[in-house]
């Protein structure tokens, strides 16, 4: 079955992890090439703005297959630098993916995100989560490390002691707990997730098109230079911006007491 789903309206693009009955696994052969896929079209379309991603079913993912662990076939199987590639090829590419896209991402957690899938989800820019979300980095369960990179995503959203007690002791917290360790931003309803999602999507999508690629390459270029290499990246980014229609069109809005209207020119 094909991984993901992919439906874009009102300048939304919404991911869908589409194996609901094996609780959306992943690093299946091609799976890697599905998302730099989507993310190559969603970067190249300036009307997309936004992008959410989440699960089908009752899982937003339950991380890397199991089965295929057991098996040592797919991205599991060979000898040691076949594994090696197999990360680097297939399921380094979903996370390179995701870490590329240049517009705004909504993780929208529908249930438990578990290994591979809470890193998936840390990825986002904004995580909301359902009830019934879970968060767990359980590789050292398996007697494994994390091999996606998420030593690196996660103490970046939570702190390296929140991180580190969840990779050492591979507990799993529930939603609330996550809202507490700032791990997502609220907890709503099940039935209301996409609702909410949407809703925020909806919001940011309503921002100008270029002003807000900019202002995500800015933050996440901030992580790794200096202040003053902050600045300089700015004062480019701020000179373009200020060329543009949709620059004047904020400024008349505001002046004139209405809504602006981005057009993206």
């Amino acid at each position: 079955m094909n991984l993901l789903t992919i439906e874009t309206a009102a300048h939304i693009t919404t991911l869908t992890l589409n194996r609901p009955d094996t609780m959306n696994p992943l690093g299946a052969a091609g799976d890697g090439d599905a998302f730099a896929s989507a993310s190559d079209a969603i970067n190249a379309d300036m009307d997309v703005r936004c992008v959410i991603l989440t699960g089908a079913g009752r899982a937003f993912s339950a991380g890397g297959d199991i089965k295929a662990m057991k098996e040592k076939s797919g991205a599991f199987g060979g000898t040691a630098p076949e594994v090696a590639d197999g990360y680097r090829n297939n399921i380094h590419k979903i996370l390179r993916a995701l870490y590329s896209l240049r517009v705004p991402l909504i993780a929208a957690v529908n249930g438990p995100a578990i290994g591979l899938g809470c890193d998936l989800a840390c990825l986002a820019d904004m995580r909301i989560a359902g009830e019934k979300a879970k968060f767990g980095v359980t590789f050292l369960k398996l007697g494994i490390i994390p091999g996606d990179g998420g030593t690196w995503i996660l103490p970046r959203i939570i702190g390296e002691a929140r991180a580190a007690e969840l990779f050492y002791t591979g507990e799993v917290i529930d939603a609330r707990t996550a809202l507490d360790w700032g791990l997502v931003s609220r907890v709503v309803g099940q039935g209301a997730l996409m609702d909410e999602a949407r809703a925020l999507a909806a919001r940011v999508a309503a921002m100008p098109p270029h002003a807000l690629r900019q202002a995500k390459n800015l933050m996440r270029q901030g992580r790794s230079v200096s202040y003053d290499a902050a600045l300089e990246m700015a004062a480019n980014a701020q000179a373009l911006m200020h060329s543009t229609q949709d620059h004047m069109e904020g400024v008349d809005a505001l002046l004139e007491k209405r809504a602006p209207s981005f057009t993206g020119n």
